[in-house]
C-alpha cells in the first residue's frame, strides 16, 4: 500500500530548503511533472515494476490508491511530503488546484508494457457486495 514520508526541510528567515537525499527507496531513472490540469483525472493505472515518488511542489491534489485489499485517498498539499507508490498500487490523481505542480520520480524508464490499466476487479466487487447489504 502507498505510504507518505516526510522530506527533510530546513527553514529560516530566508525561506525553506527541502532535500531529497537517501529517503527515496529506489534509484531514480525518470522524472516528470504534471501541471495545468483542467479538472481531469490523471493516472488510472498500476505497474509491473515501476515504483514512484509523488511530491506536490505547489498547490494541492489528491491521489486515490488501491492495492487489491486496501484503498485510501492521499491529500498532497506540501512540498515536504512525498507519497511512495509501489508497483501494485493502482492510482488516480485528481482534484488538482489551479496552481498545482505534481512532480513524480520513477524507478524505471518509460515502458508502455509496464503499465496495467485495469483496477483490481475483485476488490471492486467486494465493495459493491458490501454496499448492497
Amino acid at each position: 500500500m502507498a505510504y507518505q514520508i516526510d522530506l527533510k526541510t530546513f527553514t529560516d528567515n530566508r525561506g525553506h530548503l527541502t532535500v531529497i537525499e537517501k529517503v527515496i527507496p529506489f534509484d531514480v531513472k525518470r522524472i516528470f511533472y504534471i501541471y495545468g490540469v483542467d479538472g481531469s483525472t490523471r493516472g488510472g493505472h498500476r505497474h509491473h515494476q515501476t515504483i514512484q515518488a509523488a511530491i506536490c511542489l505547489k498547490g494541492s491534489c489528491a491521489i486515490y490508491n488501491q492495492d487489491g485489499i486496501n484503498e485510501r485517498v492521499f491529500e498532497l498539499n506540501s512540498p515536504d511530503q512525498c507519497l511512495i507508490l509501489e508497483p501494485k498500487d493502482w492510482h488516480q490523481m485528481f482534484d488538482f488546484s489551479e496552481d498545482a505542480i505534481l512532480m513524480v520520480l520513477a524507478s524505471e524508464y518509460f515502458d508502455l508494457t509496464d503499465y496495467i490499466y485495469e483496477p483490481y476487479i475483485i476488490h471492486d466487487r467486494l465493495r459493491e457486495l458490501a454496499a448492497s447489504q
